[in-house]
């Protein structure tokens, strides 16, 4: 049996990718960018299982729900922020820099 051989840069994959971020952005996630839906499927849904068909890949896709892609954006904002340093909030929690 031979499979095909997944690539990221297919433009199958990325129009897919385009139509379902624009489904995302009808549907509840209004700023979604397709950064994150890149970043979800990299880090998160392909971590252990890397799709072996190009009709996978979009099925994977397709099926992907506006709370996974929310749940996984927290998650990563919890872990990217406990390794910053309390003056890289300075900004946000109003102490001047000196």
């Amino acid at each position: 049996m031979r499979y095909e051989v997944f690539d990221w840069n297919h433009r199958l994959i990325q129009l897919t990718m385009v139509i379902k971020l624009q489904q995302m952005q009808r549907n509840g996630l209004p700023n979604a960018i397709y950064d994150y839906l890149e970043e979800y499927l990299k880090e998160d849904l392909w971590t252990d299982k890397v799709p072996v068909s190009l009709h996978e890949a979009v099925n994977d896709i397709m099926s992907i729900d506006v709370k996974d892609i929310v749940v996984f954006l927290s998650r990563k904002a919890v872990v990217d922020g406990s390794r910053l340093h309390l003056e890289d909030f300075a900004d946000i929690i109003g102490r001047k820099e000196s």
